[in-house]
């Protein structure tokens, strides 16, 4: 495998990054080239599964930890120990790349315990400080909700680097940004000011393909990629009117395909050219595997006639609306059964 494909797509002006950071997958896509990750509940909790880590979670129990906070000294431990491995990146660049992203608790979001917005708000700022503390190369993820939103300003003020989340729309984006911005500017200094916006794409080709039937055959499946470069162009151009000493970037996440007859680099492809590609383990090894060479293509906009049905066809207001709905909803329940997964390894170490 000569890896020329990852190589191209890199050389095309992606920072490519890894949605993992299970340690063997950081080595791996470390020797291809990626320059960061990211984790989730979802990742953490099968990390655990794979007993690869039982000896620590052990060390944990006879600590009397409770299981929530064994979860979060857990999942520090494992992006600290992914942080490690980026850190020369992140030197390297001066921090423009090497970072590991840390989502803060999902389970403020959770509709069954409907926090109240302000007690939400507060509590992201606190977790967000908390977890940035002393950490050279860590982003912190906090997600585009009200709350959320409300939050980056004064975590942005506070000097926590960023990554937003959960972003669908254009809307989404701006306030993010603005809020970002507005915060960041009530520093002494902005030189380690460093803020990344999390743009889903695959998600809004499975929204279209449920909610716009009518698109025609050249345009389903379309408009995630056209959302994503629309929203990086408008990026572009509010830092360059902006500088600042680090990048402020796109991050296209929710790159992997779900339509089994789009190719695995569909959006890889696509989106190549400039900011952060975050992509599963999977779509990162079919692009190692592939013989396909990457240039950049994310300037490129689909013709006007494919922007002007896709524009017609889409109800962004209720796109949003939904794909919150449903992007909450998969906040939510990983770190739900995360705990369960450490109360059920609780209980089969407890039995051995």
């Amino acid at each position: 495998m000569s890896h020329a494909a990852i190589a191209s797509l890199i050389h095309s002006g992606t920072k490519l990054y890894l949605d993992s950071i299970d340690p063997d997958l950081v080595k791996l896509n470390l020797a291809w080239g990626a320059v960061g990750a990211t984790s989730n509940p979802i990742i953490i909790s099968n990390l655990i599964r794979t007993g690869r880590f039982d000896s620590r979670i052990a060390e944990l129990i006879t600590q009397g930890l409770d299981d929530e906070t064994l979860c979060w000294k857990l999942t520090d431990a494992l992006v600290s120990q992914a942080q490690l491995e980026f850190l020369p990146h992140w030197e390297k660049s001066g921090g423009n790349t090497g970072w590991v992203s840390f989502e803060l608790d999902p389970l403020l979001e959770d509709p069954e315990v409907n926090l109240p917005h302000n007690e939400r708000v507060e509590r992201y700022i606190e977790l967000g400080r908390k977890w940035a503390a002393n950490q050279s190369n860590r982003m912190i993820k906090v997600p585009a909700t009200p709350a959320g939103l409300d939050a980056i300003g004064p975590l942005a003020q506070h000097g926590v680097t960023l990554n937003v989340t959960l972003i669908f729309t254009t809307r989404q984006y701006r306030i993010a940004k603005e809020n970002a911005w507005a915060g960041a500017q009530k520093r002494t200094a902005l030189d380690r000011f460093k803020s990344v916006y999390s743009i889903f794409v695959s998600r809004i080709d499975q929204y279209t393909a449920e909610n716009c039937k009518g698109l025609s055959a050249q345009t389903q499946g379309l408009y995630g990629i056209l959302n994503a470069k629309r929203i990086w162009k408008e990026n572009q151009e509010f830092w360059a009117a902006n500088p600042t000493p680090l990048q402020q970037e796109i991050i296209f996440a929710s790159t992997g395909t779900k339509n089994a007859s789009d190719a695995p680099w569909k959006y890889v492809a696509a989106l190549a050219g400039s900011d952060i590609q975050t992509n599963p383990p999977e779509t990162n090894a079919a692009v190692a595997a592939s013989t396909e060479l990457f240039a950049s293509r994310v300037s490129e906009l689909p013709a006007d006639s494919l922007c002007r049905e896709l524009d017609a066809a889409l109800d962004v207001p209720h796109m949003e609306k939904t794909l919150m709905e449903q992007g909450v909803a998969k906040f939510v329940a990983p770190q739900k059964q995360l705990l369960q997964t450490i109360r059920d390894k609780r209980s089969s170490l407890a039995n051995r």
